[in-house]
């Protein structure tokens, strides 16, 4: 089936449609914004990329062309680099493969929102307590 088509079936009611204020978001495996949208939907798009989080770095999807194969219609690849080869690993993958250009930006900022959250949180130095009030407690 074309993609529109796909889109118009799902798009008023499909299990991850979550409206919350107005809003409505998606929660699809694919979907780099969770944006309820036919752009962004990892269901209705025949081409789609997914960012997640790897135990070291992050996991990018791709679906392929062989999908008469359920196993081999996915390409999976981890990166686990420094957050700005991350960056340009998922330039080379996404865009300059003449895959989905549009969705770099996403692309981006999900690889980056990925990897920040795997890093330790810093703990704050607090400076001893100088002066006469210091003195006094």
């Amino acid at each position: 089936m074309s993609s529109a088509l796909v889109w118009e079936l799902i798009k008023n009611n499909n299990s991850f449609l979550v409206k919350r204020d107005g809003l409505q978001l998606s929660s699809e495996s694919n979907n780099l914004t969770n944006l309820h949208s036919f752009k962004y939907s990892g269901i209705a798009n025949n081409k789609t990329v997914g960012i997640q989080a790897a135990t070291r770095g992050i996991k990018l999807t791709k679906n392929t062309k062989k999908t008469s194969s359920p196993a081999k219609s996915v390409n999976s690849t981890v990166i686990a680099k420094s957050r700005r080869h991350t960056a340009k690993s998922v330039a080379n993958l996404i865009a300059r493969s003449n895959y989905r250009a549009d969705l770099l930006p996403a692309a981006l900022a999900r690889a980056s929102a990925v990897i920040s959250s795997q890093q330790p949180v810093k703990q704050k130095n607090l400076r001893p307590a100088k002066g006469i009030r210091a003195l006094k407690a």
